[in-house]
C-alpha cells in the first residue's frame, strides 16, 4: 500500500497549516518553510502557485499521493451537478473515507494514526473485517472494532483517546465509545470539514 512517508511536520511548516495535532507546537515555536535557505527571498507569489499549495495542504491533510488525489478530482468533477459543486463534492469524497472516518469518530488523534489502525485491520465493516483506509463509506454502514483488537491496551484506553480528540459531533456519524461502534447516518455536510480549505483553489487547479 502506497503512502506518503514524509516527516509530517515537515509538511505541515511547509504549508502554512498544522496537519498534525503534534505540528502545532512546533509551528509555534518555528515559522516559515523548513530548510536551510528557507529564511532568503521569498517568491514571487502567482495565482499557479496559490492553487498548488492548496491542493497540496489538502492532498497531505487527508494523506493521499499525488494519483490519488488526481483520480479522486476526476471524480468529483463527473458526479457534480445541478446544486453540487465540484470542490464541496470533492471533500464529502475525502470526509467518507474510511481512516477520516475513525479519526472524525474520535477513535484516533490524528488520520495518520487512523490509517495505521485501519491497515492494521482492527475494524470490521457491516460485519466484515477491512484493512483498506481508503474504503468509502456509505449511509447505513456499521463499523465496529473486532472483538480481538478490542481487548487491546489500545482500545482498553479509547475513553482517554476520545476526551483528548479535538473532534466534536457531526452530524453524518455516531460514535459510540463504549460499543466501540460508528454508524454513518448521512453524508458530510461542507461546514463540518475543515474551515480552512479553499476548495474552489483546487478545482481550478486541476481545470487548467
Amino acid at each position: 500500500m502506497a503512502r506518503d512517508t514524509s516527516p509530517i511536520v515537515k509538511q505541515s511548516r511547509r504549508e502554512g497549516f498544522a496537519l498534525h495535532p503534534k505540528a502545532f507546537k512546533v509551528m509555534a515555536k518555528k515559522t516559515g518553510i523548513p530548510g536551510m535557505h528557507a529564511g532568503g527571498r521569498p517568491g514571487k507569489s502567482s495565482l499557479y502557485l496559490t492553487q498548488l499549495r492548496e491542493k497540496q495542504k489538502v492532498r497531505r491533510t487527508y494523506g493521499l499521493l499525488e494519483k490519488q488525489f488526481a483520480r479522486l478530482m476526476v471524480e468529483a468533477e463527473r458526479m457534480s451537478g445541478k446544486g453540487t459543486l465540484p470542490g464541496e463534492v470533492l471533500l464529502q469524497l475525502l470526509e467518507r473515507r474510511l481512516d477520516n472516518v475513525i479519526y472524525r469518530a474520535g477513535f484516533a488523534t490524528s488520520r495518520r494514526a487512523a490509517r495505521q489502525l485501519v491497515g492494521h485491520g482492527h475494524f470490521m465493516l457491516n460485519g466484515r473485517r477491512v484493512n483498506i483506509p481508503s474504503i468509502r463509506v456509505k449511509v447505513g454502514d456499521e463499523i465496529v472494532v473486532r472483538p480481538k483488537s478490542a481487548n487491546s491496551g489500545y482500545f482498553s484506553q479509547i475513553d482517554d483517546i476520545t476526551k483528548d480528540s479535538v473532534q466534536g459531533p457531526l452530524s453524518w456519524l455516531k460514535s459510540d465509545p463504549k460499543k466501540l461502534t460508528v454508524s454513518i447516518t448521512g453524508l458530510p455536510k461542507r461546514e463540518e470539514a475543515e474551515a480552512e480549505i479553499k476548495e474552489q483553489l483546487i478545482v481550478e487547479y486541476y481545470s487548467r
